[in-house]
């Protein structure tokens, strides 16, 4: 069997799928893509084709390794996004060969469902309420929300309310049990998130998503030390020497890689058995389309540190077009009870749609994210 063809598709809302043909007429699919960064990570794909093309997509090892430290330089979100779409593809169709699911090639499946959380829509108290009613009505027993804006490095005591009131309203309406996660997106700095970590801890937050960048290991140890609050972190992480250091330290209580960009399905496995060593729980960051979220439920169906899977049904960005609009067999993602169940098609577990994919694409999509600017007009994390 030998690689014949790539090709690449950007497709509304944000996402680029991946197209890996053999000689034996399977297919694999991936979705190797920077949210905003799209045109260099297709690109990059590409470049690294002639890598590719001839080969055998079986030797999924041999090729990670040669798309990894082939060129000089390596590493970063575009080549390792690059290399985790094509990895995830190789995956697909390894799996298709042989007939199973790819779980059942990492080892088997080490639970018969996956528990998954929704975003809700938070922009004032009342959307709050409304959107967690909204979710737990479709069964969901886990939330997530955005907690802070545009967030200066010294914030005054409104922005500190403004989060309080919104999750407090979350709280009131979901009830003590359901989970509520807080993503500061790395949005706070140090002395602010701890500040905001300890006027939170009342309200009982499941975790707190990137209190500051991850880049600041030296402030996340030192709020990972201070609160009783679980941290998470890890979606703007890079191969398993991107989260080594963060683990060796103690820095989190949750990793996210993205099987988008931290190298796939090879390497978040290998991410996942790091963070066993150190009691660490994986949490696979997903806001993306349905080749990704099928890859991280892989990963998740087979490591028995997987705790919880972000999907993007419903998220704010899918404006028109949703995870399985592309998909021959959506009801592989019809939730039940917060859960998905295992995915037991061979490959990946999805049917892409290639039809709907080849005529809904849109060559020059260019999504970008929002850039924000504090009120003296300098500029602050997104």
């Amino acid at each position: 069997m030998k690689i014949t063809k790539l090709e690449t598709f950007r497709l509304q809302p944000r996402w680029l799928l991946l197209r890996v043909e053999t000689d034996d007429d399977f297919v694999g699919w991936g979705e190797p893509v920077v949210e905003g960064r799209v045109a260099a990570t297709q690109a990059c794909v590409h470049e690294l084709e002639s890598y590719l093309i001839g080969q055998d997509p079986r030797r999924i090892e041999h090729i990670w390794q040669t798309l990894y430290r082939g060129g000089f330089y390596r590493g970063g979100p575009v080549l390792t996004s690059a290399l985790s779409g094509i990895d995830q593809a190789l995956w697909d169709i390894k799996g298709k060969a042989l007939g199973v699911p790819v779980y059942d090639l990492l080892g088997g499946a080490v639970r018969d469902k996956m528990a998954v959380y929704s975003w809700i829509d938070s922009d004032t108290p009342e959307i709050a309420a409304r959107s967690v009613k909204e979710k737990m009505a479709q069964g969901f027993t886990t939330v997530k929300m955005f907690g802070t804006c545009a967030t200066g490095w010294i914030d005054d005591r409104k922005a500190i309310n403004d989060l309080l009131e919104r999750v407090q309203a979350v709280r009131d309406a979901a009830g003590p049990d359901v989970g509520i996660a807080i993503d500061f997106h790395g949005r706070a700095h140090h002395s602010m998130a701890r500040t905001l970590l300890k006027e939170l801890e009342p309200l009982k937050p499941l975790f707190v998503e990137e209190p500051v960048l991850v880049e600041n290991l030296d402030a996340f140890a030192d709020l990972h030390r201070r609160s009783n609050i679980p941290l998470a972190t890890g979606e703007r992480s890079f191969t398993r020497w991107g989260f080594k250091e963060l683990l060796e330290r103690g820095c989190a209580d949750i990793i996210q890689p993205d099987l988008s960009h931290a190298g796939g399905i090879s390497e978040v496995r290998r991410i996942a058995a790091m963070a066993e060593t150190y009691d660490v729980a994986l949490a696979p960051h997903c806001p993306l389309g349905p080749v990704a979220l099928a890859a991280c439920l892989q990963v998740d169906f087979s490591s028995i540190n997987a705790c919880l899977q972000e999907q993007s049904i419903g998220m704010a960005y899918n404006k028109g077009q949703e995870i399985d609009s592309y998909l021959r067999n959506p009801a592989v993602f019809n939730y039940q009870d917060g859960y998905v169940p295992l995915l037991t098609a061979p490959g990946l577990g999805v049917d892409v749609d290639e039809s709907i994919v080849r005529s809904t694409q849109v060559p020059d999509l260019a999504w970008k994210n929002p850039v924000f600017h504090l009120e003296d007009g300098s500029i602050t994390e997104w």
